[in-house]
């Protein structure tokens, strides 16, 4: 909950309880008294609170309105839990509830309020434990925070997965500012566009000795803001390096910057000065584990040595802690490579036998919206769920059949382009599979029912609902009602898919199962509360192992010939068009699978590419 939202909450408990205890205490006994003081306090209404005490009104006012600065406290609410009446004496106890803001939890504390008969009025006798009981005369609040370092984004092999990048940021010594607090935090204010009073509040409350962060810059706004920071005598600035320079796949890992003062209002907290904000990616999406949250202390301090005399309260706060990907740098490596050559491509490379993606490359495309989110025509490399299909219902991968340069199927009209196979029947099913023919492809729409193709589909993992921490897609197969749709499904005509689940598509013909993608393996999920619950994931589906060792062989195929086969060690995989330029590698060599999407270019070129550069990394 954000300090606004406590705020506004305290408001509406403040007008239950004044309601509250003004219907139910008498005129004649401290009630009144006692209701009037934690109300006026409550409300910010220190006239009204200090009327109720027998102390100075100058000097109750002001200690009041200094503990709420003291506390950086949001909203103070109180309950009466008993009233004590012995003659002209009295001792009412109430507990306290004080938002110290910043998602901190709430401090709670017993306190008493003694009052006593003043020329026959009851008044709380005012000294500094009325505010708590162990304050006394010389000493003040103060709230000590110690904020977390971001940990780092990390690949499989728990490397960093950034480097340190600079972060500049501007603070204060209380003790050096003495009565100019207001004053420099003004300026400061007046320069960053920070709110004065939540900075003034932050310097306030924190021990007079200890650094106060007070506003980040990056390195570019630092510097263009530098010569008026120098301006403002008392501030000084503190460069703080912290691991937010991402490596490759930049777009995965993420982006951070600086907390501005937009993006502190809109998180709210555990945010502070100091801290970095994610702002895409995996920084993003793991903010709250990257970053935890802050130890905070509620202390009293001496107001003549700043010592700390007392504690009151502690907050561990949220441990912080690293995310580790699946992401192998020598796959990254690879990937950045063999997309590098071409105008636009993206490449998903996972492992075959655990779904866990290993390399994300793209070129002119964004990693996440389109190579994990990206929804693209599949194209004939939907064959290869259609071709699981078509086996299960008997067709041979000898079966001969015609690749014409156009055909008609069901009023639906298909047309070769490139290499024709053969106009006759002499092609077989697997030589037009492994060419693409899709006027063959899409003759053997009667072959097949809808609900054949949708139960393929599902069970290589399109149109299911898994999930990764980051935006992506899994493929919709559209209703099949007759002849016609059937064979635009085949022909990937109307199929939608993204590289990320046309690769878990090789997958699974390489490893026999299907599984879903896995992209951080610690922590189990983005959310702190909801671990360690992790996502509800689709189970793993097995191929069926006759189907398994015709698509292999359909799918050794064809690889055979093609720039994918450049390298050392057997590829197995199927080159498809997918309309307006682009054009699809689907499949395998070893144990990693990949997809590979690009326009004007041949995605299998990329392929060998890739793989010929994992083999010869170290």
């Amino acid at each position: 909950m954000t300090r606004a939202r406590r705020t506004l909450a305290a408001a509406v408990t403040l007008t239950v309880a004044a309601t509250t205890l003004t219907g139910c205490f008498e005129e004649s006994s401290p009630h009144e008294a006692v209701r009037d003081f934690l109300v006026g306090w409550q409300s910010e209404d220190y006239d009204l609170a200090a009327g109720r005490t027998d102390g100075d009104q100058t000097t109750v006012r002001k200690a009041l309105a200094d503990a709420k600065q003291e506390l950086d406290a949001a909203s103070f609410r109180f309950r009466i839990t008993g009233i004590n009446v012995q003659g002209d004496q009295s001792k009412a106890d109430f507990e306290a509830e004080v938002d110290l803001g910043e998602n901190n939890p709430l401090w709670q504390y017993e306190g008493v309020l003694p009052l006593h008969l003043v020329n026959g009025a009851w008044k709380v006798h005012w000294s500094p434990s009325v505010l708590h009981p162990q304050l006394k005369e010389g000493q003040r609040f103060a709230v000590d925070t110690e904020p977390k370092p971001r940990q780092p984004v990390l690949d499989r092999a728990g490397d960093p997965l950034q480097t340190d990048q600079v972060l500049y940021v501007a603070g204060v010594h209380p003790a050096t500012l003495g009565d100019r607090a207001e004053e420099v935090v003004a300026q400061l204010s007046e320069v960053t566009g920070y709110a004065q009073d939540r900075l003034l509040s932050r310097v306030r409350s924190s021990p007079p000795d200890k650094f106060v962060g007070l506003v980040t810059f990056g390195r570019a706004r630092y510097l263009s803001m530098r010569a008026k920071l120098d301006a403002i005598d008392g501030i000084e600035v503190d460069p703080q390096p912290q691991p937010v320079n991402p490596d490759a796949p930049r777009q995965i890992v993420g982006s951070v910057s600086a907390l501005t003062p937009e993006t502190e209002q809109k998180l709210g907290g555990p945010q502070r000065a100091g801290d970095s904000v994610g702002r895409n990616g995996l920084q993003q999406a793991y903010q709250d584990y990257l970053t935890g949250s802050t130890q905070t202390k509620v202390i009293i301090l001496d107001l003549k040595s700043g010592r700390q005399v007392a504690l009151l309260k502690e907050w561990r706060g949220r441990q912080n802690v690293p995310v580790k990907t699946t992401i192998d740098r020598a796959a990254q490596a690879a990937a950045e490579r063999a997309v590098a050559a071409t105008p636009t491509s993206a490449l998903v490379a996972v492992q075959a036998d655990t779904g866990q993606i290993l390399a994300v490359g793209t070129k002119g495309m964004n990693q996440e919206r389109d190579a994990l989110a990206g929804k693209f025509p599949a194209g004939t490399a939907f064959s290869i769920v259609a071709a699981d299909a078509l086996l299960r219902r008997g067709v041979s991968p000898k079966q001969r059949l015609a690749c014409p340069q156009e055909r008609t199927v069901g009023g639906a009209r298909f047309v070769q382009t490139g290499q024709v196979v053969g106009t006759t029947t002499s092609a077989t099913f697997q030589a037009n599979f492994a060419r693409g023919c899709v006027t063959a492809l899409a003759s053997l729409a009667r072959r097949v029912t809808a609900d054949d193709l949708s139960r393929s589909a599902r069970a290589y993992g399109l149109g299911q609902p898994w999930k990764l921490p980051l935006r992506s897609f899994s493929g919709t197969l559209p209703p099949l009602a007759g002849d016609a749709d059937r064979a635009k499904a085949i022909a990937g005509q109307t199929v939608q898919v993204s590289p990320l689940g046309l690769a878990l598509v090789a997958a699974a013909v390489s490893s026999g199962t299907w599984r879903p993608p896995v992209l951080v393996t610690e922590p189990s999920a983005p959310d702190p509360a909801a671990d360690p619950v992790p996502a509800v994931q689709p189970s793993p589906v097995p191929v069926d192992p006759e189907v398994r060792t015709a698509l292999t062989a359909m799918m050794r195929a064809g690889a055979a010939g093609t720039p994918a086969q450049a390298g050392k060690g057997r590829v197995y995989g199927v080159t498809a068009a997918a309309g307006n330029g682009q054009s699809w590698f689907v499949g395998w060599q070893g144990d990693v699978a990949v997809a590979v999407l690009a326009k004007n270019y041949n995605p299998a070129a990329v392929a060998g590419s890739f793989f010929a550069g994992l083999n010869s990394a170290p």
